[in-house]
Formats: C-alpha cells, structure tokens, sequence
C-alpha cells in the first residue's frame, strides 16, 4: 500500500485533528504513528527519540526512548518575567531539566514524555503565549529585532510582529479542544472555526510548507531577512514608519539525496506603505497557498515558486488580489552585522537592557561552567523584568533601572556567567543546531562539539591578532541548515559523524550565501583549516576589508550549496537501481 501523503493526511484530518486526543488518554501508547506525527506539528510539538540509546535499546529488542520536542511561539522573542519564569519551571519538571532558545525567537522544550504533553501546552498557552503553529504547514513564529530600543522603528517593529502572527494563526478549533479542553484562546481575534468548517486563510490542506517571516531595523540584520520567506525592513519618513521594504524568497533548507533542492537568499519585492503591509502579506501568503507545488514536498517552499515565476510574476499576484494597493519599486537596505547587542546599553525612557551571551542557546548549569539556569532565574524573580530571546539565541534582560545594574552583574558574576567582554567578536556570534540527540536528520554533531571547536578556533584568531573581527561561524548537523550555515563567513555542515562539509565566504550581515570550500572535512582538521584561511585573510585583506569581501575579491567563491556535494551518491545509486545514468535521473 503506497504511503500516505502529507497533503492527504491534512485533508483528512479533520482540522487537524485526527487521533491526536485519543492517543493522549491511552497510556498503553508510547508514541504517533505517521499521520498524528504529522498533524502534532501544526499543535507545535514534534515527536523524536534519543539516538544515544537506539543502538542498545534495537539490541535489547526495546522500544525506542521516545519523547516529544515542544516550541513556544512568541513575536519578536518576547516574554514577561511571569512567562519566563513558567518556562524555566516546564523545563526543570516536564522537560530534560534545560530550555533551548531558538534561532526563530522561541524556546523549545526537549524530553516531554507523552504524559507530560498536554500540561506541558495547556500551561504554555494559560500564561499567554501558545504553541500553535510553532511548527506545521503555516507561518511560523514571526521574528523581529531583539534590541528592546524605545525608538519608533524598533516599536513599530515589535507592534507588527505582534499583528501579523495574529493575523496567521490558525483557526480550527481544534486545538483548543484538545490541549485546552475547549476554553477559548484569547490570541485568536477572530473566533475559532467550529469542527468540519474550513479555514479561511488556510483553506483545507494549508499550505505547501512552513512558512517564515522577520522583521529587522537596518542596519542590524539579527534575523537574517535573505534566509526568510519574507523579509520586512522599515522606512522612516517625518520621525514615522511611512513603509516596509520586503523582500521574498529566502531559505536555506536542502533535502537529503534531492538534487533539485538548495538554499536561496530572498530578494527585493517592493516597498509597502505601512498600512497596507498586513494586506499585501497575506496576498503573498495565499498566492503560496494557490500556486506552492503541492505534487513534491520536498519542492513546496516559496522560494522554489519564486524562483520559477520570478518577483514580476509575484507582483502581479499580489496586485490581482488587491486592486489599487501600490508596490512601489524596492528602496536601499542597508545592514552591518547579524550580531547581537551584547552588554550594557540604554534602551530610552531611563531604563536599560542587558543582552546576556548563551552558549548555543541552552539554558542550564553547567557543570565547572557558567550556571545559565540558576542566574537568569534569579535575576527575572529579583527584578521581575521582562526578557527578549535573540536569533542568535542569547537573552535580553529588559527595562532595568539603572540603579539595579549592579544587581545583575553581581548575579552574573555570582553564578560564573560572563559578559561579552574578553570574548572573540567571532565566538560572540557563532552558532549551531540543536542535532543529536534528538533530531533525526542530523547526520552529525552540532550543539554538543560546536563550543568546543570554537575555543580551538578562538586560540587562532587570538593569534592571528584577529580576536575582535567579526568573523560568522555557523554549524548544522545536516544539509538542512537550521542554523542558516550557508551565509556565515565560514559554516560548517554534517555530512557524516565527525565530518563537515565547509562553506567559505558569506557575510556578516547575512547577504551572500558562501561556496563549498571543502567537501569533508574530520572536525578534529577544522582549525587547521581555518587557520588557513584566516591567515591569508589577514595577509591579502584591503584596509578595514571584512573577510567576506575579501574572500569572494581574492579568493572567489566555491561551487554554491547544492546537495550534490552531500548525496550524490545516494543519487548515483539509486539512479543504478532504476537503470538510469545520473544525468537522466537529474533530468
């Protein structure tokens, strides 16, 4: 019997709905089949098992360990004290004792056991926020600028994020029947849709594939608009917001062994007066919803449509959904880092922000190590003050008095968490993915060897005297490139364990995807290579030339992400397999 397709699951789920409710209430159930697993992830839950134990639980004839990934949506990375305070308390008691900060402005809980589930997301969604459509077929957590600055761009920034992932959340009811026992979501403003009654903005089977959207304040790019399906960047006119700049298109995720997927950075759209930006996205939304390929899955991101009609194309789409609303031609952006505003800063009004640095974005204690968990749970209960996440995964404490900064770096200091200062600009930046255990795509280690591979590269910069350049390393476990490796300056990506395909020659502000530099690379050889490189970076660079200008000027970019450079010989097999050549079956 042929397997079932996720455009059929969606039409049959009733809202979806299916069997998620029964198998709450089943205690003999320690995990989804397909189809529920499918539908969980529009609720904001995904179903894993810990791939450390696979190997001697397959051995013991044992049922995997199974457990449940759950993600908070939040616009713009927002929290109260109240709300941060609940999450770390999940994380400690229904959770693997740790919250994992994401690059998306959330935070994702890991190890939820089936029976923990619904108490897990009935609490998130009573304090205010919710985890629907954290994942799924829909737009996602919409991302803004994380600096909690009182001027009218970053404000009118947040009021929009806000707005518009009200304007996408989805409407069946059935998400409150099943995690809320049928009490009403207050974030929803438009009632909820009665079970068998369709959605209006998602129709039946919603849309082809997830669906991203951030919102940054030039000149910080923090949340990396190229990689995004749409990308918003205010105009000021007069001291007001008079319009959006947006660009569409973007995403880095490749699939393994599929040779037609790759990443793409968004491009210009066109500028849109203020008040028509809701308008004009949900036009751009609904033309993915129409025209996205909804025949191969693997294909139905926007940016394949994009690429394939082109932006006149989607301009006129647009057009023809709202008569007289004009989409003037794109202005100049202009950005300079991706990077995060660590430290100290005055955020207006007479208070202040203090933007913490978390490795890897994981809330915990670390044993001989800075106690993450312990200072931010102090600092938020001591000064009940409200926090940002980062898209680089770090934290923001917020609306601080200024006589109360002492307090926080007594705090800090107290449970062994540094500020930024002695760090490389590089380290303060670098990034990975959350991988093994728990994802089942990776191929390789992210989180758990990234930190320690970038104290080894720390060592490099410090001796090449280029400890404050700010220089983006990246890592992903897989070609699917949740940490947006392919625009670093230098990103590493999992092919095998402990090898690493690597990209050279992106950019700190995000702008330019990087070429394969070396296909495979043993994790243990990194930082000779990269002392290869930087050392001629350092030699060869222009005066005040940031690497990756000097690396596309001198060098020239390798081949661009491709999963060639991954799978070819998944490709090449099953293309014998089929009596094909390879060629044919790229054809």
């Amino acid at each position: 019997m042929a397997k079932e397709s996720v455009e059929d699951i969606k039409l049959a789920s009733n809202g979806l709905r299916g069997h998620i409710a029964e198998g709450l209430t089943d205690p003999a159930l320690t995990h989804y089949e397909e189809a529920e697993n499918v539908l969980m992830k529009f609720h904001g839950t995904y179903q894993q098992d810990d791939r450390d134990k696979r190997a001697a639980l397959n051995k013991a004839k044992l049922d995997k360990a199974w457990s449940f990934m759950v993600r908070t949506r939040m616009p713009g990375g927002r929290m109260t004290a109240d709300q941060y305070l609940l999450h770390d308390k999940l994380g400690d008691t229904l959770a693997n004792g740790t919250i994992r900060l994401t690059t998306r402005q959330g935070v994702q809980f890991h190890g939820v056991l089936k029976g923990g589930l619904k108490e897990v997301i009935a609490t998130i969604n009573r304090c205010g926020l919710t985890t629907m459509g954290a994942c799924g077929d829909v737009v996602r957590n919409i991302m803004g600028p994380a600096a909690p600055l009182q001027d009218t761009a970053h404000q009118d920034a947040q009021h929009l994020a806000e707005e518009i992932s009200r304007q996408f959340l989805w409407r069946s009811s059935a998400y409150c029947d099943i995690w809320l026992d049928g009490e009403k979501l207050d974030l929803l403003e438009k009632s909820t849709q009665p079970e068998g009654e369709v959605d209006d903005l998602y129709g039946k089977v919603y849309l082809p594939r997830k669906f991203k959207m951030g919102i940054a304040v030039s000149p910080s790019n923090d949340v990396d608009i190229y990689s995004q399906d749409v990308g918003f960047v205010p105009e000021l006119k007069d001291g007001k917001v008079d319009g959006y700049n947006v660009v569409i298109g973007g995403g880095f995720g490749m699939s393994h062994g599929q040779l037609n997927t790759r990443p793409f950075l968004a491009q210009p759209f066109g500028y849109v007066k203020r008040a028509d930006v809701p308008a004009v996205t949900e036009a751009i939304v609904k033309t993915q919803r129409d025209h996205g390929n909804r025949e191969e899955r693997k294909n139905a991101r926007m940016k394949y449509l994009v690429e394939k009609e082109g932006i006149p194309w989607f301009i006129d789409q647009v057009k023809g959904r709202l008569p007289g609303v004009e989409i003037a031609p794109p202005k100049p952006i202009h950005f300079d880092t991706v990077a995060d505003k660590l430290g100290w800063h005055e955020q207006g009004g007479g208070r202040w922000f203090c933007a913490v640095y978390v490795s890897m974005g994981r809330v915990v204690n670390v044993e001989n190590g800075p106690h993450y968990q312990g200072a931010f749970r102090e600092i938020v209960s001591t000064l009940r003050c409200p926090v940002v996440v980062t898209p680089n995964t770090n934290l923001i404490f917020r609306d601080i008095d200024a006589a109360d900064r002492a307090k926080v770096d007594a705090i800090l200091a107290k449970h062994n968490v540094p500020h930024s200062e002695g760090m490389t600009a590089a380290h303060q930046v670098a990034h990975a993915c959350v991988a093994l255990p728990t994802c089942g795509l990776s191929l390789s280690e992210s989180e758990r060897v990234f930190g320690g591979l970038m104290d080894r590269i720390d060592v490099v910069l410090r001796e090449l005297g280029l400890g404050d350049e700010p220089i983006l390393f990246r890592m992903t476990g897989c070609p699917n490139g949740c940490a947006r490796p392919y625009n670093a300056d230098i990103g590493f990506v999992g092919r095998a364990p402990g090898k690493y395909a690597m990209f050279v020659g992106g950019s700190i502000t995000g702008d330019r995807l990087a070429g394969l530099e070396y296909k495979s690379v043993p994790i243990e050889e990194i930082p000779s290579k990269v002392r290869e490189i930087l050392a001629d970076f350092k030699a060869n660079r222009q005066p005040g030339e940031r690497f990756g200008a000097y690396w596309t000027r001198f060098r020239g970019l390798g081949p661009a992400p491709s999963p060639e450079q991954f799978h070819i010989e998944f490709t090449e097999r099953a293309a014998k397999l089929a009596g094909q050549t390879v060629g044919a079956a790229e054809g």
